[in-house]
């Protein structure tokens, strides 16, 4: 990779750049020039009688590109654009970020600090709160989770009292500061093919679905086996290890037998990144209350 990092390609991006509003500029004065020719017009005719002239292009037209290329240079000189060549204002993308960042903070600063002051259950009660955690929830959530909370196909549902970590404000909080890493491992090597499908009826007979009791009698014993040290030996989960609830009909990757069985034989791997590096505590404090408001409104 040495060879993608060394300075000669510092030096080749702002040659080519150079080069290329200086190739400008030449072209541009060779068309501002009118060529010597026998005749008055380049010899293309259109449509029997339409002839192109041998002129030069408006003088105010030529103009307005050399002004392109006065500002090329310009912005060149002032502003990053030659390969490790900052600019002479010393401006940088990071740069204008920290200080809009800074500006926001002393600006908003106190209003964040107000509710940080406050309990969740409090906070979540507050409609001026909830307004500006639902902007949090927009800039940084609604990604993965939708505009409503309402998730989709792999993402947790927010607006129901389903919770794979926990939905108390303390595991919300956590959830959005530190992230969370759900794991669950293969199993079909473990349980073959006829095991596995057996296992998944017995997952389908937890929530009283639609199911082959002959197989889910046999999928039991496996399933104490190798499901219960995380879902529990009635399939009830364990919000410690994020190992959902199988006795609801709440289903993050699609219910019925080709879902489940899917889901046993490859296992799952399902992550939520840390926001503690992106949101201060003051703002994660505001978002906790509204994500606990969406499942918990206030009375």
């Amino acid at each position: 990779m040495s060879q993608f990092t060394s300075g000669f390609w510092d030096v080749y991006i702002a040659v080519i750049s150079v080069a290329s509003i200086v190739a400008c500029a030449v072209f541009l004065k060779l068309q501002s020039v009118r060529k010597s020719v026998e005749a008055d017009t380049t010899g293309h005719v259109w449509d029997e009688n339409i002839q192109e002239y041998n002129n030069p292009m408006p003088r105010w037209w030529a103009w307005l590109f050399y002004l392109t290329v006065a500002f090329s240079l310009g912005y060149l000189v002032l502003y990053p654009g030659l390969g490790s060549f900052q600019g002479t204002l010393g401006w940088t993308q990071l740069g204008q970020l920290e200080a809009e960042t800074r500006a926001a903070n002393a600006q908003f600063g106190p209003l964040y600090d107000k509710y940080a002051r406050q309990d969740v259950s409090e906070v979540a009660k507050s409609a001026e709160a909830l307004a500006i955690g639902q902007k949090l929830f927009l800039n940084n959530c609604a990604q993965c989770h939708a505009s409503d909370g309402g998730g989709s196909r792999g993402f947790p549902n927010l607006t129901d009292r389903d919770w794979l970590w926990g939905g108390t404000p303390e595991a919300i909080k956590t959830s959005i500061t530190e992230g969370r890493r759900g794991v669950m491992p293969p199993f079909g090597p473990v349980l073959g093919e006829q095991g596995t499908r057996d296992v998944a009826h017995h997952v389908l007979s937890l929530s009283d679905s639609t199911h082959d009791s002959i197989r889910a009698a046999r999928g039991k014993e496996k399933f104490a086996q190798v499901c219960a040290a995380c879902h529990g030996a009635e399939g009830k989960g364990n919000p410690a290890l994020g190992a959902p609830n199988l006795t609801d009909r709440v289903w993050l990757h699609g219910a019925g037998e080709a879902a489940i069985v899917e889901q046993v034989t490859k296992g799952r791997q399902n992550q939520m990144p840390s926001h503690k590096d992106v949101l201060t505590p003051a703002k994660i404090h505001l978002l906790t209350a509204y994500v606990f408001a969406l499942s918990a409104p206030p009375r």
